[in-house]
């Protein structure tokens, strides 16, 4: 599934507002709109508001054309997630009535006017990006139909064509797409070959390991997890993208259970809703892969997908079964829930191996819907992140930030090892006694990356939020794409 919005025509010129329909006006500290100024003055008057009150809380105004115009005000002290909620809220009224052609006034000095016609275009194409909807009569499965046709933008001309923006929001579109399609049209299987069809489009390497191959290689964390689900059709992809200048190797890798009933211990109804989106950290990790490519960045890509199913049956992975890792080590099952760290930790330890050149990642970016716990701690409004190395967790935070997805990091200390002490193996899969449990599932898959290669892990705590979370309107996010790749930019300037 791909998404391409070259059929977006970005206008900048001086023609006539009132011939717009539908037209965003975003407002600055030092300059208001001067078309349209005694209607919104009205306006806010009426509700006993002022000009600043926009800052906060947009205002939408029938004009006497016919048309629908939004005002909001963006200050200066305004994070970049503050930027993207409010013009997500803004925005709103105008692409509910599904134009054709959205007009975006700018207004302040150079910079400001620069930065708010990108925010504002990112925030309109992303949630004019069209997902698969199985409702009615006809299902719209086709993502490449759109009904927003052509963006104006007054105010700014900008000296590129949006490129970045462009390939930032099919890549988040993608990430929505597939997470959101329900597990019977997400199977291992189906899965496999919509990566297959991506690395062809693409041109990236592509190889897999399928269950036999995992077995005799001796993957027994991995393989324990997809040897109850009927067909095996569980595997680890490995994708790579190679440019002609690399200036680091970065892999990432995903999570990508497509459905985890909790297997043995298996989840009540209410917790196994929505449980197709487990695979959402695979989603991530493929999606920051293709707007890599597309914006031909120079940094070598390895991409690493566990795809499997978290199933219940006769030959399904039990409580106190003791498994031998790739690396050797052998872990003593206490959760079958727990089965995210178990996928993981095996395609963390190919992916921090020696490649047939001799060479190791710079730096391995994990992607995982992994613990409860870090939704406990962090709500679904952030996610969190935890590193082997304290500076690549503060670039983390630095990342999230500038993409207006929030960050927190969380610490990495080796006394949290204790807990999981086996008697009978050398690790424990995790603890019955609850506590951090994010952490511990850190410590646990840290044991598995090999050549002691930098590495973070992102538990995507905020994937879904219910009514959107900053830029974006739709419960499934697509948070860790945007803050993915403005990591990678960081991580190879």
């Amino acid at each position: 599934m791909s998404v391409k919005l070259d059929q977006f025509a970005v206008i900048s010129d001086e023609k006539s507002l009132t011939s717009q329909k539908h037209s965003l006006f975003v407002l600055s500290e030092q300059q208001s709109a001067p078309i349209f100024n005694e209607l919104l003055q009205n306006k806010l008057k009426r509700s006993n508001a002022d000009y600043q009150s926009l800052s906060k809380t947009p205002i939408t105004l029938d004009l006497p054309n016919g048309g629908m115009a939004t005002f909001v005000m963006l200050l200066q002290k305004l994070s970049i997630f503050q930027q993207h909620t409010l013009l997500r809220k803004a925005l709103k009224p105008l692409l509910d009535e599904s134009p054709e052609t959205l007009a975006i006034c700018v207004f302040g000095d150079d910079a400001i006017r620069e930065a708010h016609a990108c925010a504002a275009y990112y925030v309109a194409t992303v949630n004019a990006s069209q997902l698969p909807n199985h409702k009615g009569a006809k299902s719209k499965l086709d993502i490449k139909d759109k009904p927003l046709k052509e963006i104006n933008i007054f105010g700014y001309k900008a000296e590129h064509d949006y490129a970045y923006v462009n390939a930032r929001v099919a890549a988040n579109t993608l990430c929505r797409g597939l997470t959101i399609l329900p597990p019977n049209a997400l199977t291992p299987i189906i899965y496999r070959e919509k990566v297959k069809q991506l690395a062809e489009q693409y041109g990236w390497t592509w190889e897999e390991f399928d269950m036999p191959t995992l077995q005799k290689m001796g993957a027994g964390a991995f393989y324990a997890v997809g040897q109850g689900s009927e067909p095996l059709d569980a595997a680890i992809v490995h994708l790579t993208y190679t440019p002609t200048v690399a200036k680091k190797h970065i892999a990432l890798v995903g999570k990508g259970i497509c459905f985890d009933t909790g297997g043995h211990n298996l989840k009540p109804a209410k917790y196994m809703q929505g449980m197709h989106e487990d695979m959402n950290g695979s989603a991530v990790a493929l999606s920051i892969l293709q707007a890599v490519t597309e914006m031909q960045l120079e940094v070598k890509i390895d991409c690493w997908l566990a795809i499997a199913q978290n199933h219940i049956g006769p030959l399904a992975y039990k409580q106190n079964d003791v498994v031998t890792a790739l690396n050797g080590m052998t872990i003593e099952i206490v959760h079958t829930d727990a089965e995210g760290r178990m996928v993981l930790a095996d395609t963390l330890t190919l992916a921090s191996r020696t490649d047939k050149n001799g060479n190791v990642p710079d730096v391995i970016l994990d992607f995982a819907t992994l613990t409860g716990s870090m939704h406990t701690a962090l709500s679904d409004r952030m996610s969190g992140v935890i590193a082997n190395r304290p500076d690549l967790a503060c670039k983390a935070v630095g990342a999230g930030a500038a993409a207006g997805e929030r960050i927190v990091a969380f610490p990495y200390d080796e006394d949290f090892d204790s807990d999981l002490e086996s008697d009978i193996a050398d690790i424990k899969q995790c603890t019955l006694e609850g506590g951090a449990d994010h952490i511990h599932a850190a410590r646990f898959l840290g044991k598995f990356i090999e050549n002691d290669v930098a590495w973070l892990h992102t538990d995507l705590s905020s994937y879904n939020r219910k009514g959107g979370l900053g830029a974006v309107a739709t419960d499934t996010n697509g948070f860790g794409v945007g803050f993915g790749l403005a990591l990678i930019k960081n991580l190879i300037t």
